[in-house]
């Protein structure tokens, strides 16, 4: 039990330091999403609620900004692939 805890609280702990999101926090600490996003919605609960708190205001903060990174993901894709276009362009 006592190793769940510290990987709880190294979930939530990277969450809180790092503004991340769950996938980040995932990739960072070899987990996966699921598994963190589990730890520090319902187990963090128990184990400390004013640091599930605070954990739930970045999540509730990141769920409503990820429409924003999505538009900008897609944005730089495409611009990525017009700078190979015009890249081949010139070369040939």
């Amino acid at each position: 039990m006592y190793e769940l805890e510290e990987r709880i609280m190294a979930e939530a702990n990277y969450i809180l330091e790092h503004r991340a999101t769950v996938r980040d926090a995932a990739r960072a600490l070899h987990a996966g999403k699921s598994t963190v996003h589990k730890d520090v919605t319902s187990r963090l609960e128990s184990l400390h609620p004013a640091v599930a708190k605070e954990v739930r205001a970045i999540l509730d903060i990141n769920k409503a900004e990820r429409h924003i990174r999505g538009g900008k993901a897609t944005h730089d894709k495409y611009a990525a692939r017009r700078q190979c276009l015009r890249d081949a362009t010139q070369q040939a």
